[in-house]
């Protein structure tokens, strides 16, 4: 006897979930400017790579004699594809049916694919669009009592932190647990005036409030990216997948692995000679970092996050000879390259990363010190300072720094983990101390300049001996620094670093588990 009956009830019952929420939903998210999340895989995905897990789960309408009269889907679709070829875990919220909501979801479906992800070391990718959590008010009615805050399943996300790159891309209005999920993971992408990210929307929050809200003013993607909630913001969905896919392009599929080498394009031997005079003499001056990095790494390479909070601080991955590495670098544009509470915060996010997927790290250093001042002390930088310092000596990948000018106080010793060997070399413009110069003398030499018949000069005599004695050739004389070196050989040093790196860079879950 022949199964056919059933393959056809089972392609009826998959054709009925692929109407989603209905042609007028489905339209309406077009309108809206957004595609349905079933459109939204497969342009993420490598072409014919989705395999769907839970495609006919659903709320089932039967007749009075249980025969099915229609199948309104869950409101998540989840499998899974590849992306350039390697396997990775997708789940998508469908706004189309109930806005996303809980009331339309089975969480086994969300909890299934972050197990499958976690267990099988594939990274994962969250599509996210509505809030995904409790359900609304009217859930009280339709299940007739409250229920307790709780997360099924969340120990998963939490887990995948340690184990499996995570990317969440908030493609629409995300609130609550949605919010939730998109800030859990490595990478964070929303889509400008399209997308928006609040804990709750304009509809709880205007009733609290005398200032009435739409949702670009309440959880845009500026105020979102400017707070570190999220990592970046692009101009359509495309580009968030063409961001996703990149991001996972330089981790391993699962922290058991090392990160795997890429093509190598570009000349290790490459010399850059507008290095030799990018820094200003002039210690007021400033100079433009990104352009540093990119004449260093392999060219085309550099991956910035989180461009607009913390912005004392540049991150973002690169490579270097064809080896994935995380880059740090002090961006003077910004408080000088002074770490505020922010860029602590930052600094210790990345850093954890890198640790979590052994990343070696590469650090241009800039840095005067934290930021001082009553603003500074309110934000509490000194415990982010120490936080994102014990962070940096915990790590255990390998490192490379260059220190391009400042290193001067705390935040300037933290350029390195000092309890382990690492590489560090100093461009001739490098400066350091635990305070600067200027500003300094005054306080220190007060007594002999005013005590001078002429002041001014004295204050230029105790000037100049003082730059002579902390020359950076004075520091190499006592292995106070390493080396120096010159500024267009930094591509090739670095191109050494990484090969010497590559064999190093260890593999197995973190000692400390990352968190969000």
């Amino acid at each position: 006897m022949s199964w056919q009956p059933e393959m056809d009830e089972l392609r009826r019952r998959q054709e009925m979930t692929k109407r989603m929420g209905g042609a007028d939903k489905v339209k309406r998210q077009h309108d809206g400017g957004r595609l349905t999340v079933r459109e939204r895989i497969e342009r993420l995905l490598d072409k014919d790579s989705f395999r769907e897990l839970g495609s006919v789960a659903g709320k089932a309408e039967y007749d009075g004699k249980n025969d099915l009269v229609d199948l309104t889907p869950a409101n998540v679709v989840m499998g899974r594809g590849k992306i350039d070829g390697r396997h990775v875990a997708v789940t998508g919220d469908d706004f189309t049916v109930r806005g996303g909501s809980a009331d339309a979801t089975i969480k086994e479906k969300s909890n299934f694919v972050e197990r499958y992800a976690n267990q099988y070391r594939v990274p994962v990718v969250r599509l996210i669009e509505g809030s995904g959590g409790g359900g609304s008010v009217k859930t009280i009615e339709t299940t007739g009592r409250a229920n307790v805050p709780g997360v099924a399943g969340w120990e998963w996300a939490v887990r995948n932190m340690g184990a499996v790159p995570t990317v969440g891309l908030g493609l629409g209005s995300v609130a609550g647990l949605g919010a939730a999920r998109l800030a859990a993971t490595h990478y964070s992408v929303m889509v400008k005036e399209v997308s928006a990210m609040f804990v709750a929307g304009p509809p709880v929050v205007n009733r609290l409030s005398p200032k009435q809200y739409d949702k670009q003013e309440l959880g845009g993607w500026e105020i979102q990216l400017r707070a570190g909630a999220i990592d970046e913001a692009v101009d359509s969905e495309d580009e968030a997948f063409a961001a996703a896919r990149r991001f996972l392009s330089y981790l391993p599929s699962s922290v058991h692995d090392a990160p795997p080498r890429g093509p190598v394009t570009d000349d290790p031997a490459r010399r850059e000679e507008s290095l030799f005079d990018v820094i200003p003499r002039d210690v007021r001056k400033v100079y433009r970092i990104r352009p540093i990095v990119e004449k260093v790494v392999d060219q085309g390479s550099f991956f910035e996050m989180g461009r607009l909070y913390g912005r004392s601080v540049v991150t973002g991955f690169a490579r270097v000879d064809g080896w994935p590495v995380a880059v740090m670098a002090s961006d003077p544009m910004f408080y000088g390259g002074g770490w505020t509470s922010d860029t602590c915060q930052k600094v210790t996010r990345f850093l954890d990363m890198a640790e979590t997927f052994h990343l070696p790290v590469v650090y241009f250093c800039d840095c005067p010190g934290f930021l001082i001042g009553l603003e500074a002390e309110k934000s509490g930088v000194i415990r982010q300072g120490v936080r994102a310092m014990s962070s940096m000596f915990q790590t255990t990948v390998p490192w490379c720094t260059f220190i391009i000018r400042n290193a001067f106080g705390v935040a300037g010793a933290a350029h390195q983990n000092g309890s382990r060997m690492n590489w560090r070399y100093a461009w001739p413009s490098g400066r350091w101390g635990s305070l600067p110069l200027e500003g300094g003398i005054e306080a220190a030499y007060r007594a002999d300049i005013e005590a001078a018949d002429d002041p001014k000069e004295k204050m230029a005599e105790i000037e100049d001996r003082l730059n002579k004695l902390r020359s950076p050739f004075r520091s190499a004389e006592s292995f106070w620094i390493e080396e120096i070196i010159d500024p267009r050989d930094t591509r090739k040093i670095l191109c050494e670093f990484v090969d010497l790196a590559a064999p190093v860079r260890g593999s197995g879950p973190a000692h400390m588990w990352m968190r969000p």
